[in-house]
């Protein structure tokens, strides 16, 4: 652990997006060993990682960015970044929706839209992930950090799993679904370091970083992972949603 605290906040976002990686990785391997997974699993998973990234969105990034002070008051600041980061999440989804080409290579228009769907919405979770080590200051704000990762990675996994199977179903290699999967979330390695860096270089991006991501990743939360869970079951959704969210909130208190 204390190898860990000594690095560059750089050095803990590169980690942590490989971890995101590897559970995106992960999830995607499973197309080699089936064709399906039971829905149950994925709506608790999807569920629980909800509500991880709902309460690490108010406590690990908005309560932060309320602390800095700038030229504007800090609630004007994180009023703006916060819809800034929710708009920059809407206006991906609207322009990924005018595509109207078809394409070969994923099978179908539907699979290529999810499966660029996915990868943008991956940019401003690494962001979140590495803006989140940058503001870190002790050994109790970066286990935050790596909470918010692990809540991000979670939802990762399910979401390895539902570009490479529908990829699978159209007709395409284990291998080839399995390659595509995985290069959704590779992009969140980039997108760690970059918010690491950025957020740690500007002392004013900071607090602007830290809204911008939450707004974002509220956004995901809202437009991708509680409507496809809560149409499965409402029940389990709700569960886990209200479990992730309880552990990540009783994990950044306790700890912060």
């Amino acid at each position: 652990m204390q190898w860990f605290l000594s690095l560059a906040p750089w050095h803990q976002a590169l980690l942590a997006s490989l971890m995101l990686f590897s559970l995106t990785t992960l999830g995607a391997s499973v197309v080699f060993f089936s064709r399906s997974v039971r829905p149950a699993i994925l709506t608790l998973m999807n569920g629980a990682a909800a509500g991880i990234m709902i309460a690490a969105s108010f406590f690990s990034l908005l309560l932060p960015a309320l602390e800095y002070e700038g030229f504007l008051p800090s609630y004007v600041t994180v009023t703006l970044g916060f819809m800034l980061g929710g708009a920059f999440l809407i206006a991906s989804d609207l322009l990924l929706g005018k595509r109207k080409k078809r394409s070969e290579t994923f099978g179908d228009e539907k699979n290529a839209l999810l499966f660029l769907a996915v990868t943008m919405h991956n940019i401003p979770e690494g962001m979140a992930v590495g803006v989140a080590f940058a503001v870190a200051g002790g050994e109790h704000a970066v286990l935050s950090a790596f909470l918010l990762a692990l809540g991000i990675g979670i939802q990762n996994f399910p979401e390895g799993l539902c570009v490479a199977f529908p990829l699978r179903a159209k007709g395409l290699s284990a291998r080839k679904s399995f390659a595509f999967s995985s290069l959704s979330g590779a992009v969140e390695i980039p997108a760690c370091v970059l918010g690491a860096i950025a957020a740690g270089s500007i002392a004013g991006l900071l607090p602007w970083a830290l809204a911008f991501s939450a707004g974002a990743m509220v956004a995901v939360v809202c437009s991708e992972l509680i409507p496809e869970c809560f149409e499965r079951s409402k029940t389990l959704a709700s569960l886990g949603l209200i479990f992730g969210f309880c552990l990540m909130m009783i994990l950044d208190v306790a700890l912060g």
